[in-house]
């Protein structure tokens, strides 16, 4: 999967996971694997308030964005949050977690 974020300031917190073509965020689990190679998933077609873009399948890899929230005095890569390429299943590490 390859995730982008758009920041936003707001009080609550995200947290993510992945297990194959299933991501799970704030524990509701959106599975991705009907969509096909080269086929987009409209953001409107999806219930979810984090996601930010229209779901794509590129090259056999997944394409979203979603929102990333942060509090007031948030560090520069939470503010202008660098993209990533999730390969294991597992929790996914937001941009500014602590490593």
């Amino acid at each position: 999967m390859h995730i982008k974020f758009a920041p936003q300031r707001r009080d609550d917190a995200l947290t993510l996971a992945r297990s194959g073509d299933t991501l799970t965020i704030n524990g509701e689990t959106l599975d991705l694997s009907a969509i096909p190679e080269g086929a987009t998933l409209p953001r409107e077609a999806v219930a979810c308030e984090w996601l930010a873009s229209d779901i794509e399948r590129i090259g056999g890899v997944l394409h979203l964005t979603l929102i990333l929230p942060h509090g007031a005095d948030a560090p520069q890569e939470v503010l202008f949050p660098a993209p990533v390429l999730v390969e294991p299943d597992g929790p996914i590490a937001l941009p500014g977690d602590a490593a």
